[in-house]
């Protein structure tokens, strides 16, 4: 098959120019389509593969034999669409890498000639070799191992030397960069409307989604200033630079993991994934540099100290705030009702918390995912405060 791909392999990597004019050529008007059986059978497979991008499990990757080349092209191209029309910047986050990492499980066990001409698709080498130092860091940027960073690669003549085992990993993200760059679509809105039952169903599973993963986490003990920031967000507000920071490095510090910090941050109305995901990543110790959420002296200067409440009086420092409300709570006290004279904090020890201490993560009710992030050797890493950024 040299020099083509067939119908199998466009149902392998539907994102292929090749398998979208083989879906235009075919679909004719989009309301009939998406007004016929066969489209709403379409359409319906399109969902399951949302919610299956929305749930963050591993894509499904059925031999050719299991393929059906109709209902693959055309649940990618549907699947599109939908996500454009929720306009959730997150859904088309997790879509984008969804079919990244399905077309990764293909590739590894692809002909070399077939494995070329999907590279040659994507704008990608066909053999490890070398790329420009631009291109280079625009895909490894995003891939944690220290063995991508620029400064332990071999450079020469502004392009980098790649190893035999580089590729896949790069070429994942670049498939994943390259659909994320084509979303939203620019869908007319009567196709919006047309969809709005199938849109609303996957914005409803999605909250339920964020509800779920949400529930380890006690919002109830929450501070004041930080409940003010959450609320902001949900409502559609825009938070400052020193906003962001402290409701980032608290909700880090309390046990949660960048993605879900960043599904928090995705109700924002400038939401930027890729944006997002550098700045989370950065505060939450990716860099190497740990920080610690600022403390109530440092968000008054700022002016997000709202809201105050008795036992802001008794502490200095949010995170003190946070613990002593869980410990109440466990006891099935709140803070409001606890007498004057006792104690602010867990154990006695009032606020816990100062800027620049480096802060271990408490733990999270139930089991979260930022657990694995826990077991790493905090000793290796600095931390540092809200100040030393803003």
């Amino acid at each position: 098959m040299p020099g083509r791909l067939d119908r199998k392999d466009l149902a392998k990597y539907p994102f292929l120019k090749e398998a979208q004019e083989w879906v235009a050529g075919r679909t004719g008007s989009l309301p009939d389509f998406f007004s016929s059986n066969y489209g709403r059978i379409a359409a319906r497979h399109a969902v399951e593969r949302i919610r299956d991008a929305m749930e963050g499990g591993r894509p499904a990757a059925p031999g050719p034999e299991r393929l059906d080349p109709d209902r693959e092209v055309y649940a990618y191209a549907i699947a599109r669409v939908l996500v454009s029309c929720t306009r959730d910047r997150l859904l088309m986050d997790r879509l984008s890498r969804y079919e990244a990492e399905r077309a990764s499980r293909y590739l590894a066990d692809e002909a070399p000639a077939t494995r070329a001409l999907v590279a040659e698709g994507v704008g990608m080498p066909t053999e490890a070799g070398d790329l420009p130092v631009a291109r280079y860091v625009e895909l490894a940027s995003h891939l944690k191992d220290d063995h991508w960073r620029l400064v332990n690669r071999e450079v020469e003549k502004g392009r980098v030397t790649l190893g035999d085992g580089d590729l896949p990993d790069l070429m994942e993200e670049r498939i994943r960069i390259l659909l994320l760059s084509q979303l939203p679509l620019p869908v007319p809105p009567a196709i919006c409307e047309l969809l709005s039952p199938l849109s609303a169903e996957l914005t409803a599973a999605h909250q339920q989604y964020l509800l779920r993963e949400f529930g380890s986490v006690e919002e109830g003990a929450f501070p004041p200033c930080i409940r003010a920031l959450t609320a902001a967000i949900t409502s559609g507000a825009n938070l400052s630079h020193s906003g962001r920071f402290a409701l980032t490095a608290f909700l880090h510090n309390i046990g949660m993991n960048p993605i879900q910090i960043m599904e928090l941050f995705a109700r924002a109305p400038d939401f930027d994934a890729g944006k997002t995901q550098y700045q989370v990543e950065h505060i939450s110790g990716r860099s190497g540099t740990e920080y610690t959420a600022p403390s109530c002296a440092t968000m008054r200067t700022h002016g997000i100290c709202t809201g105050k409440d008795s036992l802001c009086t008794r502490v200095s420092h949010p995170l003190s705030y946070y613990r002593a409300q869980k410990q109440w709570k466990k006891q099935g006290q709140d803070s409001a009702d606890r007498a004057p004279d006792q104690p602010a904090g867990p154990g006695h020890g009032g606020d816990e918390y100062k800027e620049g201490q480096q802060v271990g993560h408490p733990r999270v009710t139930g089991k979260s995912h930022g657990e694995d992030q826990e077991k790493h050797d905090k000793n290796n890493k600095t931390h540092r405060t809200g100040q030393d950024i803003q």
